[in-house]
Parts: structure tokens; C-alpha cells; sequence
């Protein structure tokens, strides 16, 4: 009996064979690789993955699914784990993990945030997403689709947008388009004094996107703080690079750091 997608798990199959050549092109996996695919579904991505590499890890929420592809996959072969990506331990299967898939789309930026949390356990990640997501991911400051998803991903990870991929290539057909993007580890930029810290000032400066940084960070700088960070407080946070961020979370935690404790 064919499987019916189920709603609540976002499920849009991949058919489009040119699409999916593309993919595992773009990833270019090798035999010895320590590759996990996120939503297998059925198996369109996966066949050819596991064509390539002597052992695929594959993450598949649906019990039925799942079961499907125990039946078609050598277990040795194809290892599945029937759960919820959300809460998988990516670091248990071990360092230089390369990581690909199809993500849901009501679950896409949480799931980003999962592997965040696991950048340095990570060589790379392709991941297929809503268009207007992976636009966002992407975008430089000063572009429109510039935001805090921008800067706290562009924080972690080198980005580039792989291919676009249209709505006729999926069954059933979503409503959006979608696109695939590259995700690389960034080892080289400075890291923030506090990542907390990072996050609340990003956090606050995008809150209201049409207001300056005199109005969005009140609560972290006043006059002479933006004086001594050489920054114009009438620009809005849309125009500021993730370098520069990080340099007024540093300000910000050194501050904070500096000040005295009432306690005791």
C-alpha cells in the first residue's frame, strides 16, 4: 500500500531524479565518509548515498517509513534511527560528521539550531529548506532578508545556496519553492566573549527592524558606549556585519563583567 504524507510531519517527497543527481553531486560523498541523512523519507536521497559510502546513518520520525526502509536497506549498510532529529545526539556518531536532508519545513530552524549546537562535531551540512529560509540564511548586511537568523548562523557556518529547487519536483507539490544550502563549519572568526550575550543583542537589535541601534539596544548602550565602539547609533541593525556584533557583545560581557556584585 503507498504511503499517504502525513501533514504533521511536513512530508513532501523528493521525486525529481535531475534534482536529486544535483544533491549528491554537490555533496560529493566518499566511501569512508561519516555521513547522516535527516527525513529520509522514501528513500529518494538515500539509494544514492548509500551507493557511495560504506555506512549511512539515516534519522526518520515516521514509524512507518521507518520500517519501510528496514525492509529495503541493508541494516549494516543503512543504520536507522527511528526518532525525532530534534532530539537526536549528532555528536554520538562521532567526529567529521557530514549531515543531509530534506528538513520539514515547520521544524527547519530549530533543527539549524540543533546543529549549531554540534558545529564543532560537523564538517559540513546540506540541507534542503524553504526558499525564503535559506534567502535569509544567506543574505549579506544591508540586504532586506538580513536578520538575526543571518548573523546566528553566519556566526557558526560558512553559507552558500546550492541550487534552487521548484515545487513540481516534490510529491505532494508544497506551496513554496525550496533551495539547498551549503553549511561549512567557520573555525577562522573570532569568538564572542559570551555567546549568550551575542545572541540577546542580536535578539534585541532586529527586534524592531525599521528602528535604529539608538532605539533597539538602549538597554545595552548608551551615547558614549557607541563613541567608543566607532559605531553611528542612527543605523539599523540590518547594516551591520557579524564581525561587529560580536565586537558589541564583547563590549557589552566586559562590562557586565566589570561591574561589581552586591551579592554578599
Amino acid at each position: 500500500m503507498p504511503h499517504r504524507p502525513r501533514k504533521r510531519f511536513s512530508q513532501n517527497f523528493l521525486i525529481d531524479e535531475g534534482v536529486i543527481a544535483d544533491i549528491v553531486a554537490a555533496v560529493a560523498p566518499r566511501p569512508d565518509d561519516n555521513l547522516v541523512e535527516i527525513g529520509p523519507g522514501q528513500g529518494a536521497l538515500t539509494q544514492p548515498l548509500a551507493e557511495r559510502v560504506r555506512r549511512l546513518h539515516v534519522i526518520e520520525i515516521d514509524r512507518d517509513l521507518a520500517a519501510a526502509l528496514r525492509k529495503r536497506f541493508d541494516g549494516e549498510r543503512v543504520v536507522i534511527h527511528e526518532g525525532d532529529a530534534l532530539e537526536f545526539d549528532f555528536t554520538a556518531l562521532g567526529p567529521e560528521l557530514r549531515v543531509v536532508g530534506n528538513l520539514p519545513y515547520h521544524i527547519s530552524t530549530p533543527i539549524l539550531f540543533r546543529l549549531v549546537e554540534c558545529s564543532y562535531r560537523l564538517r559540513d551540512v546540506h540541507v534542503m529548506l524553504q526558499k525564503e529560509v535559506v534567502d535569509r540564511m544567506v543574505a549579506a548586511p544591508g540586504d532586506s532578508d538580513y536578520g538575526r537568523l543571518s548573523v546566528m548562523l553566519q556566526y557558526h557556518f560558512d553559507l552558500e545556496k546550492v541550487l534552487d529547487v521548484p515545487a513540481e519536483c516534490f510529491d505532494p507539490a508544497p506551496k513554496v519553492e525550496s533551495a539547498v544550502v551549503r553549511m561549512q563549519p567557520q573555525r577562522e572568526r573570532k569568538r564572542a566573549r559570551d555567546e549568550q550575550t551575542l545572541q540577546r543583542v542580536v535578539t534585541a537589535a532586529f527586534a524592531q527592524r525599521r528602528k535604529t541601534l539608538r532605539n533597539t539596544l538602549s538597554g545595552y548602550l548608551k551615547a558614549q558606549d557607541y563613541e567608543a565602539l566607532a559605531i553611528d547609533p542612527g543605523m539599523r541593525a540590518q547594516a551591520l556585519d557579524v564581525p561587529t556584533f560580536v565586537r558589541i557583545a564583547d563590549y557589552v560581557a566586559a562590562r557586565a563583567d566589570a561591574t561589581p556584585s552586591c551579592a554578599g
